[in-house]
């Protein structure tokens, strides 16, 4: 992994975006949260979809310190995120949920590098469903869309600076001195004649001191802690095992829970037979239960997990699908091809009368399967319901993208107000969006057991616990897709009308996001990445079928598909016309896309792409593709041996503006170069026969591994604006970039994904 200041010139000519304001004193978090997103009208969708942050108490409020500035928002109120320990030690309370990506590292660094903290004395922490830890542009709490540095980066300065200036305050009022005479420095205050007092003897005063409102924040040119690559914070526990998950949770008394869900989605019980069930040592209770989208099921509870599978597998059940529709991925293939060719609702409207009469023509039609997420810990939620009537409450662990909608559900499931739930985020083995779905299935059907339990005088903690077989059957998968593309150009490759349709059913549609997300009927998710960077005329229209198949983000969301469309079919282009992939490309950005061509020469350069003579039997592939505002370039060294492909080598151009910690963005493009290649394998493809999944484990459902992974360097251009996101980002150029090295060798390029040669 590399930052170059070869490309440090270019820097200077991107839009500067926040760093005007992230350079100035005083600094106003409010101002730039709502340039960056419609925050008032994703706060009103909020409202009335029933989890507003007003609907459960301020806890916040109680944690803050006496003192604290009118005006300012629980999230910007140092008392919240900051504990300095009497030995120095601070602990930084993150906003989201750590699931591999790096935040309990990145997000204390942001606030020590303003703190003026010893980094070796800064640990991190989770917060929970308080209104002090919401997404800050957001309004809400959520784990996603790329957005923890991006929408923090700023918040998190602030209160580092803000803390600073209280223990400033507070040495001042010890010595009798102007604060002006004092600087700090590794977690300390200093006099100009060397005398000290550590954070730590500071702590407790500081915090009663006023709480500034407004801040000066560092020049980025004298930051020590960001952008240096920084080990994570809790890589040694994860490295050496010790780190526990939310399926480690391990409680007095604690029951496990397994639940048997219906074979088709919504299907109903019609029938039990639970005698060889309940004849299994440590089952404590088989009782029926309420399932997601309106089905019906089972739930074992025993003394841990073996019991309670064992006594799930004895169990003999028929069920009813009658009333449900049961969807059967060949006839829903051809239903989709067929709706391909029919103009939709319009989301690009440009012209194509050119297209009968172009020189040259591509016509293609792509198809992509579902996708589970498969994380390596599977679902799983612990409750402990305790106390009766009003004085009840019910106390959470699971890792969660989004504790606060979690505790809504959780109130209505166990009906007890939101204020007597208590949700402690954990953390989490992956997620990839599996872990922040709108309907919450998983916590429901926790809180619905710890209920059912409780009724059946199990008066303990339950865990509900998924296996890798409930994980990849239970839904919530990305969606299927079908595009189909007609594209004219003439000899120059000059593209003179391109029709494209995008059949897939919507991840928002009624879901909270609805009235954020879709625009006139189209899912803003499903064509996202479409036509950009390229000046090209295009006509896109979008089918939105309904089916009995629940869907989902999945890492990179729309980009999944659209990139690989996009890429594949504008290197098709460029072989018709026999022009260079790269040359073509920047042609086609113009002057408007400077990060794009940044990230994208990096590559080339960095690869030795048209420089160095590959092996013979290899090709060179490449794509960039641009989302959550961070643009990743991918050059490929490929080959193809009796129709398998392999991928040898990958060489990353990164723009991403400022990198807080280095190590972090060239982990997060390791692993999403990994996940993007196991979507390429044969096999990565969830189908259904009969409304029933196919798949059940890793021996059906592919996911790459290991020996896969190819060698990879990972290079980021040099930026001093305000972070944008990098979780998804390394994701969507891989497989086009792949397939374009494959269309080279065999001459046809591939139309969709898992990758099929044949």
């Amino acid at each position: 992994m590399h930052i170059h200041s070869s490309f440090s010139d270019l820097a200077s000519h991107l839009p500067s975006g926040l760093l005007s304001r992230m350079q100035a004193a005083p600094t106003d978090l409010n101002s730039v949260a709502q340039d960056a997103l419609p925050r008032r009208s994703f706060l009103k969708m909020a409202v009335s979809s029933g989890f507003a942050l007003g609907a459960y108490p301020l806890l916040a409020g109680a944690q803050g310190a006496p003192a604290a500035a009118q005006g300012l928002k629980p999230f910007q109120q140092p008392s919240a995120f900051v504990r300095i320990d009497r030995d120095g030690t601070v602990t930084v309370t993150i906003n989201r949920l750590e699931f591999g990506q790096g935040v309990l590292t990145a997000l204390p660094m942001i606030l020590a590098e303003e703190l003026d903290a010893d980094w070796a004395k800064v640990r991190g922490m989770h917060g929970d469903a308080d209104p002090a830890y919401v997404d800050p542009v957001f309004g809400m709490h959520i784990t996603g869309g790329s957005g923890s540095i991006n929408h923090s980066y700023l918040q998190y300065r602030e209160l580092g600076a803000r803390t600073r200036a209280m223990l400033l305050a507070a040495a001042a009022v010890q010595w009798g001195v102007d604060v002006s005479a004092l600087r700090t420095k590794d977690g300390k205050v200093l006099q100009a004649d060397g005398k000290a007092l550590g954070y730590g003897e500071l702590a407790d005063a500081a915090m009663k001191m006023p709480v500034p409102q407004k801040v000066s924040l560092k020049d980025p040119a004298n930051f020590r802690i960001i952008g240096k690559a920084t080990l994570r914070l809790d890589g040694q526990a994860k490295s050496s095992g010790t780190q526990n998950f939310g399926i480690d949770v391990r409680l007095p008394g604690m029951l496990t829970a397994v639940v048997v869900h219906p074979p088709v989605f919504g299907a109903q019980l019609k029938s039990i037979d639970d005698s060889a069930a309940k004849a299994v040592k440590g089952i404590k209770a088989v009782l029926r239960m309420p399932t997601d989208r309106g089905g019906s099921g089972v739930t074992v509870i025993a003394q841990g997990y073996w019991a309670a599978k064992k006594g799930r597998d004895a169990l003999k059940l028929e069920w009813d699908s009658s009333a449900v529709e049961r969807v059967d991925s060949a006839r829903q293939l051809a239903s989709y091809q067929a709706l391909s060719r029919k103009t939709g609702l319009l989301h690009f409207d440009a012209d194509v009368s050119a297209l009968p009469n172009a020189p040259k023509k591509i016509s293609a039609e792509y198809t992509f399967p579902y996708l589970a997420h498969a994380p390596m810990e599977p679902l799983n939620c612990t409750v402990h319901i305790t106390g009766q009537g009003t004085d009840a409450k019910a106390s959470l662990w699971v890792g969660t993208q989004m504790p606060g909608i979690e505790t809504m559900a959780a109130a209505k499931t166990l009906g007890l107000p939101p204020a007597n739930i208590k949700i402690n985020v954990q953390m989490a083995g992956g997620g990839f969006g599996r872990r922040g779905v709108p309907a919450t299935d998983y916590v429901i059907e926790a809180c619905t057991v710890a209920k059912l339990a409780r009724a059946a005088g199990l008066d303990v903690p339950v865990r509900v616990l998924w296996s890798r077989e409930d994980d990849i059957k239970g839904g919530y998968y990305r969606p299927m897709h079908v595009h189909r593309a007609e594209i004219g150009f003439d000899a120059k490759g000059k593209v003179l009308a391109w029709d494209h349709v995008i059949v897939g059913q919507s991840i928002v549609q009624g879901t909270p996001f609805e009235g954020f997300l879709m625009k006139k009927g189209i899912d803003g998710t499903a064509v996202e990445g479409m036509r950009d960077p390229y000046d090209v005329p295009m006509r896109l229209s979008v089918h939105h079928p309904k089916l009995n198949v629940p869907v989902l983000w999945w890492r990179s969301v729309g980009a999944t598909h659209t990139a690989f469309v996009m890429e594949t079919l504008i290197d098709e282009i460029a072989r018709a016309t026999g022009q260079d992939p790269v040359a073509y490309r920047l042609q086609l950005m113009g002057d408007k896309n400077p990060r794009h061509k940044a990230a994208l020469m990096l590559a080339v350069e960095q690869s030795g792409y048209g420089k160095r003579k590959l092996p013979d039997g290899q090709a060179w592939g490449v794509a960039v593709h641009e989302s959550f505002n961070s643009v990743v370039a991918y050059v490929a060294e490929a080959s193809v041996s009796k129709g398998v492909p392999t991928l040898h080598a990958l060489t990353a151009g990164v723009h991403c503006n400022l990198a807080v910690n280095p190590k972090t963005i060239e982990a997060q493009v390791q692993g999403a170069a990994l996940m993007g290649l196991g979507t390429c394998l044969p096999g990565a493809a969830i189908t259904l026969k009969d409304g029933v999944v196919e798949q059940s484990n890793f021996g059906d459902y592919v996911v790459a591994s290991i020996t896969d992974m190819p060698r990879i360097a990972v290079h980021i251009v040099p930026s001093a604006d305000a972070p944008t996101g990098m979780g998804e980002p390394g994701l969507p150029p891989l497989a086009p970039a792949f397939a374009n090295a494959i269309a080279k060798l065999t001459g046809k390029t591939p139309r969709g994904l898992p990758l099929n040669l044949a």
